[in-house]
């Protein structure tokens, strides 16, 4: 691809390498995960998302010279994974133009995603809660780690699930032991700090689905609540705020469950005491998660406000299942800003080592 051609998208966002670094002359693989980064950032269907990463990877599996035979012979879509889309952004890309398909999308990427929280979103050093391939996310950790980086991100927090929620490929013990490892070899290359975490499971009776000595381990504890959601109110204020009372919590996450739109449809809160629930998160120090998912924006604005009545802190995050994901923190931005937040609750808005102090606090 020719040096001017690559600048369409170097100049806003850089390419980016599996490890993380700048690649100074983008290829076919590089156009269509940018493609797939901003299909994801623009809400579109999985299924769209999923096409140019598997065309990606397809393109990576060939070598160039392949790759260029087949573009000549007019072959590629016989690759498994190219589509007669995807090989049109392969074949534009390396003859040296700016794909139309990327053109459209690159026209529309740098417009904001929600008005009104920009001074909160400028004061955001990281997030705490994203998923990776390891359980229900649809991108390997270094990927998510090279997108956060790229938005200028100082952390990351990595939330996997817990093994509890099996259709999300919860992470075992074992694996859980195993992801720590992969964590700290990235931590070594990384530009930014990637943290340790999960998104544990809160059971029915308020415990957590992992064990205390793994608990231990994390950086950062999201706990949220995926099962029985309709469970009567005075019952799921209890299992909340037991869960919220565990030392190793940090973050309560999407605290009602609900759904406000998105392919799974919709679904009602859960019902809870909201005072008595975030009572104890001010009391136990527990931030509330303002969760920026577009089918959640959890939790509604009449209970952010409450929070906010009741001295909690917060946590900003994008519960983001793929890189283009990440990008969705001014909807949380907007509704904190729309609901008087203060910015220096905003744990996520703290420096690294504040934050894991804060984290620290109750397992001293």
């Amino acid at each position: 691809m020719r040096a001017e051609s690559a600048l369409f998208f170097l100049a806003r966002e850089a390419a980016v390498s599996d490890t993380g670094t700048v690649t100074a002359d983008p290829t076919p693989g590089d156009v269509l995960r940018r493609i797939a980064y901003l299909l994801e950032r623009a809400r579109e269907p999985t299924y769209r998302v999923r096409a140019f990463r598997t065309a990606a990877q397809a393109v990576d599996a060939v070598t160039p010279e392949e790759l260029a035979a087949r573009v000549a012979a007019g072959t590629l879509t016989e690759l498994r994974g190219i589509g007669k889309v995807t090989a049109e952004v392969v074949t534009e890309a390396l003859a040296g133009e700016v794909p139309v398909y990327l053109r459209r999308l690159e026209a529309t990427g740098g417009e904001p995603i929600a008005a009104g929280g920009e001074r909160i979103r400028a004061t955001l050093r990281g997030d705490l809660h994203t998923h990776s391939d390891w359980s229900d996310g649809g991108s390997p950790i270094h990927e998510m780690v090279a997108a956060a980086s790229a938005l200028g991100h100082e952390y990351m927090a990595l939330t996997d699930h817990s093994p509890r929620l099996t259709v999300a490929n919860g992470l075992s013990a074992d694996r859980l032991r195993r992801q720590l490892e992969v964590v700290a070899d990235i931590n070594r290359e990384s530009q930014i700090r990637v943290l340790s975490g999960i998104e544990v499971d809160i059971n029915e009776d308020g415990t957590l689905d992992q064990s205390a000595e793994l608990l231990d381990q994390l950086d950062v504890v999201v706990a949220s609540v995926h099962s029985k959601l309709r469970m009567p109110s005075d019952e799921m204020t209890r299992r909340m705020v037991t869960a919220i009372a565990d030392p190793h919590v940090d973050v309560l996450g999407h605290c009602t469950g609900r759904l406000v739109t998105g392919s799974r449809g919709t679904r009602p809160e859960s019902t809870f005491d909201a005072e008595i629930v975030f009572a104890a998160c001010a009391r136990f120090g527990v931030a509330v998660e303002i969760n920026s998912r577009p089918e959640r924006l959890d939790p509604p604005k009449r209970l952010l406000r409450l929070a906010v009545e009741a001295g909690c802190l917060f946590a900003i995050d994008t519960d983001a299942h793929a890189p283009g994901q990440l990008e969705w923190q001014p909807y949380g931005c907007e509704r904190a800003m729309a609901c008087g937040v203060p910015v220096e609750r905003i744990v996520n808005s703290w420096p690294v080592d504040e934050l894991l102090a804060w984290t620290a606090r109750q397992q001293q």
